[in-house]
């Protein structure tokens, strides 16, 4: 048990109860013990049901911030800083990538140069927003989304 927990044997109010219990069948006699017994039982019953609750809701909390926590995919990310970033080293590699196919291979150079730049923009872009293309991750061609 760890310190969040009440554990039952070292319940105070519990210990009360019981000694509460003890002392009213010495005072009532026997014929009301099975009543005591009962009384005291049920509410031990009380203290447990309580508790499980407790350790349910909590364990129920625990499992919907891990799912929360694990709902985005992990291969995926689309924050603004990365793409923007991205767009950029796209942008300044465009330049001297231009100047090289376009001094070497002339117009032929130039538009391999920028395939490859777009290609690779295209795969990121691809890879950082899943519905993209018209197709979510996980769908298949021919089925259409449920609505």
């Amino acid at each position: 048990m760890n310190g969040h927990e009440t554990d039952l044997s070292e319940d105070a109010g519990l210990r009360k109860e019981l000694d509460a219990t003890l002392n009213a069948r010495r005072e009532l006699g026997e014929e009301y013990e099975s009543a005591l017994v009962d009384s005291f039982l049920e509410k031990v019953d009380r203290r447990i049901d309580d508790a499980v609750d407790r350790r349910v809701r909590r364990q129920l909390a625990e499992q919907q911030t891990v799912a929360a926590r694990n709902a985005r995919d992990p291969g995926t990310t689309d924050s603004f800083g990365e793409r923007f970033g991205f767009g950029i080293v796209s942008l300044v590699l465009a330049v001297p990538l231009s100047a090289i196919g376009g001094g070497t291979a002339h117009l032929e150079g130039l538009l391999i140069a920028w395939t490859g730049i777009v290609g690779v923009n295209v795969v990121q872009a691809a890879r950082t927003t899943p519905g993209l293309f018209g197709r979510r991750r996980g769908e298949r061609r021919g089925s259409e989304p449920e609505g």
